[in-house]
């Protein structure tokens, strides 16, 4: 999902602190350095970096690089392989089944918890190789005027992951942009305790 869709669902930041000047120029190295690399030939369940805002399958900004006006453009592409639940039960199933059969050839009863778990893991190396990752993109928009940051996700895990990769990349600290922060940043700090007491107001 992105910006370039006819709608998308959102999450603001602000940068917590002044952008170092030699760290403009450094931007475009830095996104390189920590670009999406492809994990269909691995076994990895997930893979992440950052790739072109205008191609996704563009890590190295041949498309279009990320500067636009007084804005930074990029996105966070997060691939991801999914076993559905019941092909790892089918598989984990005879994979313990044969096991069972080799166990009892060698004269014991029953497979030991410790194997089930060596089997249960092997199985999902074994599947995740076979799986095709699948690949989501999420834009971002940085207006470096003003340091706010905009992240085309509103979910948990993924606004986690932009977070903490943005602050390994850049070494920046984000701050979601909650009405309460809006408002003092629009008001001053002096509002901070009115609107401490506010209440919610109901309008059934």
């Amino acid at each position: 999902m992105g910006f370039l869709n006819a709608s998308t669902s959102f999450t603001r930041y602000k940068i917590t602190e002044p952008v170092p000047k030699e760290l403009w120029p450094e931007i475009p190295e830095k996104l390189r350095q920590f670009a999406f690399k492809e994990i269909e030939e691995t076994a990895e369940e997930r893979g992440w970096g950052w790739v072109c805002f205008d191609d996704m399958l563009d890590s190295f900004w041949h498309t279009a690089p990320p500067e636009k006006g007084a804005y930074l453009t990029f996105s966070l592409r997060l691939d991801t392989r999914r076993i559905p639940a019941a092909v790892m039960k089918k598989h984990v199933a005879i994979a313990v089944r044969e096991e069972e059969r080799k166990v009892k050839e060698q004269g014991k009863k029953y497979v030991s918890r410790e194997r089930k778990k060596e089997l249960k893991e092997q199985v999902q190396l074994k599947l995740r190789a076979r799986t095709l990752p699948v690949p989501a993109e999420f834009h971002v928009v940085w207006n470096m005027q003003t340091n706010d940051v905009y992240f085309a996700s509103t979910q948990a895990k993924v606004l986690e992951l932009f977070v903490d990769y943005f602050a390994q990349t850049f070494g920046l600290d984000l701050e979601p942009m909650t009405p309460y922060s809006l408002a003092i940043s629009l008001m001053g700090e002096d509002v901070a305790e009115k609107l401490d007491t506010l209440e919610p107001a109901s309008f059934a």
